[in-house]
């Protein structure tokens, strides 16, 4: 009974292992796929920072798989949070790029909305910098888990609030900008889905956190295979879309409520 017993907890151990392996290799491919397409298409130059985060993620788990073969207790760990760590900063550049391209018609628009998200990641790289752990490694691992948490809902907020007036003023996304803002969409909602269970259900899914991270994430590489494949124009905006024009009246009625604050403030130093 107990040499049975054994044999299925190694066959199970096995299989993880194997499971692991293959979607490992899917993954890599995907990655692969959707890189030389981009070159091929000419993709590159209109999203560096998706594709420049995407080699990143393809080298990261190169670089992971040999740490892990050649000391999964001591190199793959430190490796591990470094890549994750770096990954989460390159990660977030993707949303001030889905946003330059989406409002490239829009340059006011767009300035105010890169200086709000610069504020807004400053702040919590600057505070993740602030958190004291032994060690520059421990540093990397309890730095990590909490700025992932903090940037996956800042990211969905970001997300949301662009894909709202994108439908508010009936502006068209192209394919290939819709692809990859539906794709890190979907990253990152089931990023924060696995942070719900990991609070409340870690017990349970411990054993297949790693797997369901990577099946995750080949979700995403196939929406990114499919909407990539090929390079598609920018779709033709239509003149009576007004983003623009509300953006300067509220700047302008911003200055302008901003002056007579300013004007009754005098008026009651002065009383």
């Amino acid at each position: 009974m107990l040499l049975s017993v054994g044999t299925v907890v190694i066959e199970y151990e096995n299989y993880i292992v194997m499971l692991t392996m293959v979607l490992w290799g899917v993954g890599t491919f995907l990655e692969v796929l959707v890189l030389v397409r981009g070159y091929q298409q000419r993709l590159l130059s209109g999203f560096p920072i998706f594709y420049g985060y995407l080699l990143f993620v393809a080298i990261g788990e190169f670089v992971r798989f040999f740490a892990y073969r050649w000391s999964p207790d001591y190199y793959y760990y430190r490796v591990y949070w470094v890549t994750q760590f770096l990954g989460l900063a390159i990660g977030s550049l993707i949303i001030f790029e889905i946003y330059r391209v989406a409002l490239r018609s829009f340059p006011g628009t767009a300035k105010m909305a890169r200086w709000m998200l610069l504020l807004v990641f400053g702040a919590i790289f600057a505070r993740s910098f602030t958190n004291s752990a032994g060690g520059v490694f421990a540093w990397f691992a309890q730095t990590t888990v909490e700025l992932e948490r903090n940037l996956r809902v800042v990211q969905a907020l970001a997300i949301l609030t662009l894909v709202f007036l994108f439908f508010w003023y009936a502006i068209p996304f192209g394919r290939n900008l819709k692809g990859i803002l539906v794709g890190y969409g979907l990253f990152i909602g089931m990023s924060i889905a696995r942070f719900v269970l990991w609070y409340h259900l870690w017990d349970k899914i411990k054993p297949y956190w790693t797997d369901l991270g990577a099946v995750t994430f080949l979700l995403v590489l196939c929406v990114w295979a499919v909407s990539l494949w090929s390079a598609q124009p920018a779709p033709q905006l239509k003149p009576e879309i007004r983003l623009e024009q509300d953006y300067e009246l509220l700047v302008a009625s911003t200055r302008d409520q901003f002056r007579r604050t300013l004007t009754r403030l005098g008026w009651a130093a002065r009383g």
